[in-house]
């Protein structure tokens, strides 16, 4: 069997695309870790599917697996990479699209330089919603972490106290732990960001976020992603930090997120209204693949 594909990213946060609304094919686990091998396969974070919509309200439905071969529900810099996608694949000619995921619907809005606003919705912040095990909403929370006396904390703000972290837990569409840091360049992401993402307080596993506040409207950020470690950028995660920032009364309601990879613009006018995130994408290649052919 044969697939087309592309290779896209979202300021370096890099996607294997795939059109099943033309074509189809069985992807399991196994697979899945195949193709995004960066060293025998296509190589990327996540594989992004394009599928028919399941509702008559959406243009289409939006699947998307981690490079662990994992299903997640959300991704931001996907989410733009998907607008372009379908509008490079000729499937729609429509600028404004309505996007069915496993956490709900997403609005996708292109303007004419290409780059892409993503309606995120609201973010949840109940923790049985994140999910995240707490007795009650707060803003901020305590995480024992006692693996913490081998890692270099110095960056953390603030302090922990007995191997015990402050964090702000946000969903996204996928769940996100979100700390301060003093520098993001010092910040313990490989060390630290393993240890969050698979901590027993977050069931489902979770995003760890590192955020450097620069200033009132723009922050530096790195993400340890679950399923996939650091990446270059992650928009759901610049989303949360954002949020948790906000809430902290540490930023404004327009910040400019510094990634890795590049920047995001991130808008959020407090309770009861949608995340808004706008950034670019590119186009890498095209290729075909072929599954059970001897290939992948």
């Amino acid at each position: 069997m044969r697939l087309e594909f592309t290779k896209m990213h979202g300021l370096g946060n890099d996607f294997l695309m795939l059109d099943f609304v033309s074509q189809r094919a069985r992807l399991d686990a196994p697979l899945i870790r195949r193709l995004a091998d960066r060293h025998t396969g296509v190589g990327f974070d996540q594989l992004l599917i394009v599928e028919a919509p399941t509702r008559p309200d959406v243009d289409f439905r939006y699947r998307i697996f981690n490079a662990d071969g994992s299903e997640v529900s959300q991704c931001g810099n996907g989410a733009r990479c998907f607008a372009r996608f379908v509008r490079d694949r000729r499937l729609t000619s429509k600028t404004e699209l309505r996007v069915e995921t496993a956490s709900g619907v997403i609005v996708l809005t292109i303007a004419r330089n290409g780059w892409v606003t993503v309606d995120m919705g609201q973010p949840r912040l109940i923790p049985n919603d994140i999910p995240f095990q707490a007795e009650a909403t707060a803003l901020d929370y305590a995480l024992l972490v006692p693996e913490l006396v081998a890692i270099d904390t110095s960056a953390i703000i603030p302090a922990p106290s007995n191997q015990t972290l402050r964090i702000a837990a946000v969903s996204m569409g996928n769940p996100h732990a979100v700390l301060r840091v003093s520098a993001v360049a010092q910040a313990p992401v490989s060390t630290l960001g393993p240890l969050i993402e698979s901590h027993a307080s977050f069931p489902d596993r979770v995003n760890a976020g590192f955020m450097e506040v620069v200033h009132r409207g723009h922050i530096r950020l790195r993400v340890y992603e679950r399923g996939t470690g650091e990446t270059q950028a992650c928009g759901t995660g610049a989303c949360a930090a954002v949020v948790a920032g906000i809430r902290w009364g540490l930023l404004d309601a327009e910040v400019r997120v510094s990634l890795p990879g590049g920047e995001l613009s991130i808008s959020w006018a407090g309770a009861g209204h949608s995340v808004l995130m706008t950034g670019p994408t590119a186009r890498v290649f095209d290729g075909l693949l072929r599954i059970g052919e001897g290939g992948s």
